[in-house]
């Protein structure tokens, strides 16, 4: 699958995804300090699925309606590093084929709270 992971995502989220043989692109390398719009639209335009845990994009996309790929809202606030990549690795796996065009929120322990747009 492919992803575009926010600044506030973890290294070690990005790292699990990706040695998983998914293509994740981090906005820290790519476009550091962008706005939320320019995120949206690097995701958009490359067919990727935002990982974020920035509510204000769940917001946009419910709200607004927008035209994502996707968005995986991380709500991990009380996981260490490892555990947090464990849980969206088990997300991934579990729901994959039911992120593209939902807003999915993830708690600990790999729930997954899928909300279609």
């Amino acid at each position: 699958m492919r992803f575009l992971a926010d600044e506030n995502v973890s290294r070690l989220v990005i790292e699990r995804l990706r040695d998983e043989s998914h293509d994740v692109l981090s906005v820290a390398e790519t476009i550091p300090g962008a706005p939320d719009d320019d995120i949206l639209n690097a995701a958009d335009a490359d067919g990727r699925i935002l990982i974020t845990e920035d509510r204000d994009f769940g917001e946009m996309a419910v709200r607004q309606r927008l035209a994502l790929r996707g968005v995986i809202l991380l709500e991990l606030d009380r996981l260490a590093n490892a555990a947090e990549a464990n849980a969206v690795a088990e997300v991934v796996a579990t729901h994959s084929e039911r992120l593209a065009g939902n807003l999915t929120r993830t708690g600990g322990g790999g729930r997954g709270n899928l909300r279609a747009r």
